[in-house]
């Protein structure tokens, strides 16, 4: 089933999320959202790497780091392209 385009493709929120747990894991403003996520930022990465095939399971826990990521901005899936995309709006 395809998303709609104004939806974020599940590549572009694996490299968003991967993006962030690489380069703000240690950043204080994201530690409550790097720690509640500790499965699924890592997980995200590794699809973004190639590293692994996500099931139903992984893929969910990938939609709902990028789930709770929009909510902790307070945002809507505007269709990202990059974290830079989502954060500078």
């Amino acid at each position: 089933m395809e998303e709609p385009e104004t939806q974020t493709t599940f590549e572009n929120k694996c490299n968003i999320l991967a993006d962030l747990w690489m380069n703000y894991r240690f950043d204080k403003m994201f530690q409550d959202f790097v720690d509640y996520n500790d499965m699924g930022l890592p997980l995200a990465f590794m699809v973004s790497e190639d590293l692994v095939k996500p099931g139903a399971m992984a893929r969910s826990m990938v939609e709902e780091s990028f789930d709770v990521l929009l909510a902790s901005l307070k945002i809507e899936d505007q269709g990202y392209d990059s974290l830079d995309d989502l954060l500078v709006g």
